[in-house]
């Protein structure tokens, strides 16, 4: 996970409980897997007996970095980079121990540092240390020469540098760590730090971008980003996820993100070198079980036992949990129904023809009916007559149709919903 380091870390690592952090701004109501390489370096470090700091970037966020930019970004509002901040530090303190131990972490709001502070202040006192020849001289402004950079962008490389000197000064915090292209903008850190306070030592740490074996952004799916966040990215997904990495992309992304010992994962890998699969689901099982708990994992499998196990049955369902309903309601084409329906039987083929767009007719029901292709909560239904029970609902308010092998619908009845 390692990269690039600057000279002595090692030392002084080994020497005492230390200090590191690492900055995220709140672009997003979510952290994304993309954020979680940079977690799992502030988990490494606290399961070594050192201090995580982290800094959520109340200020920085307001400006937007320019890092691996080829244009300038969206410039959030307030309110809503405040609404992501507090979202970002409750997935945050799911990660992290911040309660308890001598090397409990730290939590960091870097609009704290600048919000009595005027720009003549900066300009004077941060701003008057760096040169524009050495700024430009960054990748992450070089980049955009040609493109354009506006000053606002161009001015975040200070902040961030700011920053490690306001914690240096304030945490003796003196390690900064981040994705390789932040190299530039922890080393202008460093380089602020030796100017202001004589015989000071300031270190960086960077990993490696991680991207997949075609080149793409790790992180990244057709369907956008997968979040941390079950609500934007659901724990079946987020397990489907890992389990459909390329084979190519596994012994990384095992090293990555893999709590498991150096010799678990070897052992793990020779004994399953034929069959990658297992590996991805190991990996899927102890991601999903870190990130959202047995319960989501319980749902998952069961979601997962529904969908492609042809032999599940009609007890199988009806021995189903409500929160894993509501996963398998977020996978497969949904309907809310009024929940009047459920206060007397109800005709199927009507059901298939009015909610969902499980068929487009009456007459194309009848045929699905009768080509034996229907079949409610499991059980093969044959008569186009048939009519659905209110003891049908499950949980008293789900109802499973599946119109062939791969066409699933989940009706649930709900108070609001209309006909």
């Amino acid at each position: 996970m390692l990269q690039d380091f600057t000279p002595g870390l090692e030392e002084y690592l080994q020497s005492s409980v230390r200090k590191a952090y690492i900055g995220f701004d709140p672009t997003a109501k979510s952290l994304g897997i993309g954020n979680y390489v940079q977690i799992m370096l502030l988990i490494h470090l606290q399961r070594c007996g050192h201090q995580p700091v982290v800094v959520m970037g109340g200020a920085t966020g307001r400006v937007g970095d320019p890092s691996g930019k080829d244009k300038e970004r969206e410039l959030k509002s307030l309110d809503e980079l405040e609404s992501n901040m507090a979202a970002q530090e409750k997935q945050m303190r799911t990660f992290l121990n911040f309660d308890e131990g001598n090397n409990k972490a730290i939590w960091v709001n870097n609009f704290d540092f600048y919000k009595e502070m005027n720009v003549l202040h900066f300009l004077r006192d941060v701003g008057k240390h760096m040169t524009v020849n050495y700024m430009m001289s960054k990748d992450s402004v070089k980049s955009r020469m040609e493109t354009g950079i506006s000053f606002t962008e161009f001015s975040y490389q200070l902040l961030q540098a700011y920053d490690f000197l306001c914690l240096y000064q304030m945490e003796d915090c003196r390690i900064q760590m981040g994705g390789s292209d932040q190299w530039g903008n922890i080393t202008s850190g460093t380089e602020l730090i030796g100017k202001c306070i004589p015989n000071a030592k300031a270190y960086a740490v960077t990993t490696p971008l991680l991207t997949k074996s075609d080149g793409k952004k790790f992180g990244k799916t057709e369907g956008g980003n997968v979040w941390l966040d079950a609500q934007f990215t659901s724990p079946y997904q987020f397990y489907q996820f890992w389990l459909n990495c390329d084979d190519s992309d596994l012994k990384k992304l095992t090293r990555y993100f893999s709590l498991k010992s150096q010799e678990e994962i070897l052992e793990m890998e020779n004994t399953y070198a034929e069959d990658p699969q297992r590996i991805k689901g190991k990996l899927a099982e102890e991601m999903t079980l870190r990130l959202h708990g047995k319960d989501a994992f319980r749902s998952v499998q069961e979601v997962s036992e529904l969908l492609f196990n042809k032999n599940c049955s009609h007890e199988f369902l009806k021995e189903m949990r409500p929160e894993t309903f509501q996963q398998l309601a977020s996978e497969i084409p949904h309907c809310s129904v009024p929940i009047s329906l459920r206060s007397q039987p109800q005709s199927l083929v009507d059901l298939m023809t009015t909610f969902g767009g499980i068929v487009q007719s009456k007459s194309e029901a009848r045929r699905a009916v009768q080509a034996n292709a229907v079949a409610i909560n499991k059980i093969k239904v044959s008569d186009v007559e048939a009519m659905i029970q209110p003891e049908d609902w499950l949980q008293g308010k789900y109802l499973l149709i599946e119109n062939g092998k791969k066409n699933k619908y989940i009706l649930e009845l709900n108070e609001g919903a209309k006909v």
